[in-house]
């Protein structure tokens, strides 16, 4: 594996995607594992105010935060932490397990950076797993702005209207995206019950709670308080 043209590409797009990356009956095993939690636990974690302003219907599940290291397959995987030490230079940290799951009819994801961009040195990294297969039937799409880790912040718009120049994917089971934190992306609407993983790592002296204030195209919010800290017009 070229890791030197890996980090090349995933620093010019923001991001950089493997197909077949895990095999499929271990994605099989781990989709059974994140099915047989959510349908024990169908409640939202997010506020409805919440949901309705971002458009944003998921809901997540930190598996290692609960003592519950299902999932080290994946986060202790060789290659998939060279990848990672390529992109970032041997000098990163993991910063939590999430599962997340958005139940058939759901909105998806709208457009988002998962931290303020202000500070180019301050993001997190996404690791994206795919448990299944995301086709036009199931819906759920994922929708990327190549580039966009460089672009500064989001643009005000409607939530999940197109941008021009987007990217949109459909990862099959055993995909893996390494996406920069910065970069827009969305998930488009569900028509069947999906599931992505995401191991998220960050630059070593990044503090934990980075991604506790998500930039949407109609506001900024933050999670840990449950509140809107900007209206974006």
């Amino acid at each position: 594996m070229d890791y030197k043209k890996i980090k090349q590409e995933f620093w010019e797009k923001g991001y950089v995607i493997f197909e077949a990356f895990f095999p499929e009956d271990l994605m099989d095993q781990y989709q059974q594992i994140n099915l047989d939690h959510f349908r024990l636990n169908k409640g939202w974690e997010h506020t409805n105010d919440y949901i309705t302003k971002s458009q944003n219907e998921v809901i997540p599940w930190f598996p290692y935060q609960e003592g519950k290291p299902y999932f080290d397959d994946i986060d202790k995987d060789d290659t998939f932490n060279k990848i990672t030490d390529a992109i970032l230079d041997n000098k990163w940290e993991n910063l939590y397990c999430m599962m997340m799951f958005s139940k058939a009819g759901s909105i998806g994801q709208a457009w988002h950076q998962d931290c303020p961009p202000e500070n180019s040195k301050m993001y997190n990294l996404n690791r994206l797993v795919y448990t299944h297969d995301i086709t036009e039937d199931t819906g759920g799409a994922i929708v990327i702005m190549p580039e966009a880790h460089k672009a500064g912040v989001l643009p005000v718009g409607v939530p999940h209207e197109d941008i021009e120049g987007q990217v949109v994917y459909r990862p099959q089971k055993g995909t893996v995206i390494f996406l920069h934190g910065h970069c827009f992306h969305r998930v488009m609407p569900v028509k069947e019950d999906r599931v992505s993983s995401n191991f998220r790592a960050v630059p070593l002296g990044v503090p934990e709670d980075i991604t506790d204030i998500c930039v949407y195209r109609n506001m900024r919010y933050k999670f840990s308080t449950e509140e809107i800290i900007e209206e974006r017009f």
